[in-house]
């Protein structure tokens, strides 16, 4: 090593001192250079196990790449390492190039999980905390993740060692998004999972309340297993936003155990959208311009009315409701009636565009008008039951709307 002055000792950066010390600057540098290729970070908690918080993670994750974003999926759960069952990844084994480990691909995801590790899916890994946390920064900083847009980081239940080491590794992390169920037995720990994101001055992006609800595939009859509005009681108690209720399906356990994602395999599903709402709102919470405290997140919904309900034919509507919608309190700010010109073909995208439109619920809509719609970039959600037209606005926001076939997709 030559001295530049310093005499060896690490006061100057040339030489960087020691080897020890020159090893530890090597470090930072490698690690800021892969984290610098990651846009977001996403860390998924949960204060209690069971309550489908690796599921939420994995389909996060699957609704982001649906999205068009560029997402990768670290799995930190050292002890139930979950996802490679979720994606029909058991058995695959991580690979290493130029002294970095190549992620293990699933469609267009990029994933990493210590199951891909072991040997045998029985294998137990019995490990202390330095142990833990080396690991968990190999897997950040020592893959070769490329560019990503999003990392969606599934920890395990609790605020101990892994999550606490993911958020130290991670630096400036863009948020945590947490899972409970409604009862009062998993909110309580929830609590605590918020309490550490506030200490760690980690960004709460909201909380979803999985299992609320089922609904009897027979009878139609919706039963509240576990309760229902515990989540969002308490979101709204610790003053964090709510990002919706997955209702209980038992196609959520078909999906797992078959290893295709549900968002995949049941897409038109209650739930299914429910968990496509909460990826719209981490791509809100993320990709909104954070230079002001008080900037919201602004939406306006458009539903077309007949007779005060829900109107099935869009193009064939008396009225238009127009509902201007806080983002992130997801609360109706105001609500208007227009009248829509007299019907012609692609006439009402525009129409409703120029007003400022940036959400479409409808009963039923064609083809033709759902690609110009999203051509401008307006969400189109159809399948809305004919109901007061607050009402299924309310519903959406809350992640409760439940939507059924298209009635006028021609």
């Amino acid at each position: 090593m030559t001295d530049n002055g310093c005499g060896g000792k690490g006061t100057c950066t040339s030489c960087g001192g020691d080897e020890g010390s020159l090893d530890k600057f090597l470090e930072s540098i490698a690690k800021e250079e892969a984290l610098a290729r990651i846009g977001h970070k996403i860390v998924v908690l949960s204060g209690k196990g069971g309550v489908g918080k690796s599921t939420v993670a994995v389909n996060l994750a699957v609704s982001l790449a649906l999205s068009g974003k560029r997402v990768g999926l670290l799995d930190v759960d050292i002890h139930g390492p979950s996802v490679p069952k979720l994606l029909k990844l058991e058995g695959k084994q991580l690979e290493s190039a130029n002294g970095k480990l190549i992620p293990v691909g699933y469609q267009s995801l990029k994933v990493i999980s210590i199951g891909f590790l072991l040997d045998e899916a029985d294998d137990a890994i019995i490990w202390r905390g330095p142990m833990k946390a080396g690991v968990i920064k190999q897997f950040v900083e020592d893959v070769a993740w490329g560019d990503l847009d999003y990392l969606v980081v599934d920890c395990p239940p609790g605020t101990g060692d892994e999550p606490l080491s993911v958020v130290q590794t991670l630096g400036q992390a863009d948020g945590a998004v947490v899972v409970t169920t409604p009862q009062e037995l998993a909110v309580a720990d929830v609590r605590k999972s918020i309490t550490f994101c506030r200490q760690l001055k980690l960004p709460v992006i909201g909380v979803v309340e999985n299992m609320s609800g089922f609904t009897c595939p027979h009878c139609g009859e919706v039963v509240d297993l576990f309760k229902t509005g515990g989540g969002e009681a308490m979101a709204k108690s610790m003053n964090v936003p709510f990002l919706g209720r997955i209702p209980l399906d038992p196609k959520v356990v078909n999906a797992g155990d078959d290893g295709t994602p549900y968002v995949y395999a049941y897409s038109k599903t209650p739930s299914a959208a429910s968990l496509e709402r909460v990826a719209d709102s981490v791509i809100a919470a993320c990709e909104t311009d954070a230079n002001s405290e008080t900037e919201t997140v602004s939406m306006k919904i458009a539903v077309p009315t007949s007779d005060g309900q829900v109107c099935m034919h869009f193009g064939h509507c008396e009225e238009f409701t127009l509902f201007d919608v806080d983002g992130k309190s997801k609360s109706i700010q105001k609500a208007e009636k227009v009248t829509p010109p007299p019907h012609e073909p692609g006439l009402l995208p525009r129409w409703l565009g120029e007003r400022g439109v940036n959400m479409v619920i409808a009963g039923g809509m064609g083809s033709r008008a759902q690609g110009l719609f999203a051509e401008a970039g307006v969400k189109v959600v159809t399948g809305a039951p004919a109901e007061d037209p607050e009402s299924v606005v309310t519903k959406y926001l809350a992640g409760s709307l439940e939507t059924g076939a298209n009635v006028c997709d021609h």
